[in-house]
């Protein structure tokens, strides 16, 4: 179970203030709340979680123990740059209708973002792969609802902030596996 838990909360933290939640949240305020669109948020988190930590578990079987160990270092250390990477670009003005446009450009946003990085590196490292793939999803789920939850609101969140912290903290966690897989700290 500490693999679902770790995937869901992973999952749910890193991607505040990402920009598949800020999407969501500046549709939502554009258009209206629409059940559509908060379909489509959820079956997207819900995918590209589960994809990611069943494509961490298959990764897994192919590493040794270290390399495996080495992946998740990396992997925390691109999410850590993720995260500190400033959200630049601009929201859509006249944002489409089209549910299908949203579900691939979410799609697309979540398979680079920091929470999937983590829930492919969670399924590399830990033994059950699949709860990690569950807990992926279901955070990404909780992220989506937040997000078209707070609408509006989710923009006046001190969320840089709480992401430099999240990558310093990812970044960290990066080095001391590294080192730790190289021998060079116990």
């Amino acid at each position: 179970m500490s693999a679902f838990f770790l995937a869901f909360v992973a999952s749910f933290v890193l991607s505040a203030g990402a920009r598949d939640q800020l999407l969501v949240a500046h549709v939502r305020t554009k258009l209206g709340p629409s059940t559509g669109l908060l379909a489509t948020a959820l079956a997207c988190a819900a995918l590209t979680g589960a994809l990611a930590g069943w494509a961490g578990g298959r990764l897994a079987e192919m590493l040794s123990v270290n390399a495996s160990q080495m992946f998740v270092a990396l992997a925390l250390l691109l999410s850590a740059a993720e995260l500190a990477w400033p959200i630049r670009g601009r929201m859509p003005e006249e944002p489409t209708r089209s549910l299908g446009a949203a579900a691939l450009t979410l799609i697309l946003r979540q398979a680079t973002d920091a929470a999937r990085f983590v829930v492919f590196a969670l399924g590399a490292a830990l033994a059950l792969p699949h709860m990690a793939a569950a807990g992926g999803a279901i955070g990404g789920i909780a992220a989506m609802a937040t997000g078209y939850a707070l609408g509006p609101g989710l923009a006046k969140l001190p969320l840089r902030g709480l992401r430099l912290g999240l990558a310093f903290m990812l970044a960290v966690m990066a080095v001391t596996i590294g080192l730790s897989v190289r021998g060079l700290i116990s």
